[in-house]
């Protein structure tokens, strides 16, 4: 999986683990993340995925370098907003061809 997969799949964790703010945005802490068994079977390295977003603005949180333990109530946020899923389903978007056999059986 390259970066860009895995900061991609990073907002999506974020998203479900995340507490949705006022504005729309969402923010999980650190702790949080780290814990999650499905996060720990995604990333190989999480503080390294969370250190390429936010070298690319992706997301923002305080520091550096974020350590299990010391740093579990750091605040990640997202630059960009993240829709809400009911949202997401109306946006226009491609899907790639191998995928098609897991939605069209939800269609009928």
């Amino acid at each position: 999986m390259n970066v860009e997969e895995e900061v991609g799949r990073l907002k999506e964790e974020i998203h479900r683990l995340g507490q949705q703010q006022p504005d729309g945005s969402y923010k999980v802490k650190f702790g949080v993340l780290f814990n999650d068994d499905r996060c720990a079977n995604i990333f190989e390295a999480l503080v390294g995925t969370l250190r390429a977003a936010k070298k690319r603005k992706i997301l923002t949180y305080e520091g550096e370098l974020l350590l299990q333990g010391v740093h579990d109530n750091v605040e990640i946020t997202p630059h960009l907003q993240l829709l809400p899923l009911e949202a997401k389903s109306t946006t226009k978007f491609s899907i790639p061809y191998n995928s098609y056999a897991c939605i069209l059986p939800c269609l009928y």
